[in-house]
């Protein structure tokens, strides 16, 4: 299917969105602020070992020691992971380490590390300490497959002791082009060793490209027809990028001068609004609900208005059909991954259920990242993983509710006043010289103490025989409260 990308850039942000179809697929956000780090390649120090976790943290210069588990750690003499070795046998406290990034800091957690270094580029990704040959799992034919691995080998200069794994955009690709991919790819690994022989930790070494890069590097494809730029300067940071390392790439490229913001013209922005909602409407009228938490997230779907022409059966099929493809998108737009459930209405007929489940996974087959998907369990639920590298788009966006504080929910205005009827009494017994005492609240809660509360606060005063007295505070959330004691 045809596919347009759309690269917006301004001084401290830069956001792609893929199209297919005139409807985004895909959307990915980049900040100055806060560049992603996967691939990063750092000469760090081990700031501790974890025997117990058998981990360390690992200082590389970032604002949270980095996470480095035993599994991840390569001998590079054997070419191989460290077989049963404990990690305190293999790490020691301020020893330097070469380690990259394979997942960004997320949440509260630090970035995870690998010492197998791997460096991509549009055709190939070189392993420098594994010299293994690998083919990427979307080229299915086993002849193709075969042949690529052996175009690759003749490729090879006599003293290479490292490996590579062939990318999909591979498999039609030119003699010259692969032979191009890889002396780059050698070489800028040459530069990175020769920068850690001399590099005291902690310190960057390699930076991965920036996101319009990685795009033009990791998107662009065949079934692209353009790539929309709306930055002059950096339409020609591209252009000249794409003409160097991806000359395929460079004619599909254009600089967008129309009058309208490049997102505005084909609704961007509102499928940015739209993927930061829990609800998502479907066309039939059923409706998607996702909610997502720190160790999962979950997807639930419902009928809504949506009325089959037969039988609530037929109903439940056609809805689930329909959530399936939705649901794939917005696992892309939303970048959402880590553990998911989805719980899909509720089929009785195992053929429903085996058709919406091929569905879901044709849907998903256009997804970049790895994906496994699990049956239905018993209770009607479909669990899924998906690798999660940087952060999803609601936490790159958006922060938790500082009124809520992320619960998604607040106290009502009857709790509050209860909650301060409760203080006032317990102040008046440990403050009994206090004439009087003022509740600072909200104008809602203050509202409900001036009407439907107001015998219970004549009979608090009465009670601990003080004046309570009341005062709104506009800046004032409707959890918040004061008692002042006068």
């Amino acid at each position: 299917m045809a596919e347009e990308i759309l690269i917006n850039v301004t001084p401290r942000e830069t956001r792609v969105a893929v199209m297919s179809a005139g409807v985004v697929q895909e959307l990915l956000i980049e900040r100055s602020s806060g560049r992603g780090l996967v691939g990063n390649i750092y000469m760090g120090r081990v700031a501790r070992v974890l025997p117990g976790m058998q981990s360390a943290f690992i200082d590389v210069g970032l604002e949270r020691a980095a996470f480095l588990h035993v599994a991840d750690i390569w001998d590079h003499r054997k070419q191989s992971a460290e077989p049963g070795k404990p990690i305190e046998k293999i790490l020691a406290e301020g020893q330097p380490l070469l380690v990259q990034v394979v997942k960004d800091p997320i949440g509260s957690k630090g970035a995870r590390l690998s010492t197998q270094v791997s460096i991509a580029g549009r055709l190939l990704v070189y392993l420098p300490h594994d010299p293994h040959i690998g083919i990427s799992q979307k080229i299915e034919d086993e002849n193709g497959r075969a042949q690529l691995r052996d175009r690759l080998k003749e490729l090879l200069p006599p003293d290479e002791k490292g490996g590579f794994i062939v990318r999909t955009l591979a498999e039609d690709a030119a003699e010259a082009d692969l032979a191009a991919d890889l002396g780059y790819l050698r070489q800028l690994w040459a530069a990175i060793r020769e920068r850690s022989l001399s590099a005291a930790p902690p310190q960057c070494l390699y930076e991965d490209l920036w996101l319009a890069q990685r795009v033009l590097r990791d998107i662009v494809a065949a079934e692209t027809t353009r790539v929309l730029v709306d930055s002059r300067e950096n339409y020609q940071k591209l252009a000249a990028f794409a003409q160097r390392y991806m000359p395929q790439v460079a004619g599909r490229l254009e600089h967008y001068t129309g009058e309208r913001p490049l997102f505005d013209l084909y609704n961007v922005e509102d499928e940015i609004e739209k993927a930061l909602s829990r609800r998502v409407e479907l066309k039939s009228g059923g409706y998607l609900i996702i909610d997502q938490t720190e160790a999962m997230t979950t997807i639930d779907v419902n009928t809504g208005g949506f009325v089959g022409s037969r039988n609530f059966d037929d109903t439940i099929f056609k809805t689930n059909l329909e959530a399936s493809q939705a649901i794939a998108r917005q696992l892309r737009l939303r970048n959402l991954g880590g553990i998911i459930v989805l719980d899909f209405i509720d089929m009785q007929s195992e053929q429903h259920r085996a058709a919406v489940l091929e569905e879901f996974k044709r849907a998903l087959a256009r997804d970049r990242t790895r994906i496994t998907v699990n049956g239905f369990t018993a209770l009607g639920l479909v669990e899924m993983t998906r690798k999660r590298t940087r952060e999803s788009l609601a936490h790159v966006l958006c922060e938790p509710c500082p009124t809520c504080q992320g619960r998604g929910e607040v106290k009502t205005a009857d709790t509050i006043c209860y909650d301060i009827l409760r203080e006032i009494l317990r102040e008046a017994r440990a403050f009994g010289e206090a004439r009087e005492f003022r509740i600072l609240a909200s104008q809602t809660v203050i509202d409900r103490f001036l009407e439907e509360e107001a015998p219970s606060i004549e009979m608090l005063s009465t009670f601990i025989g003080k004046r309570v007295s009341m005062q709104v505070e506009s800046s004032y959330t409707q959890e918040q409260f004061d008692i002042v004691l006068m």
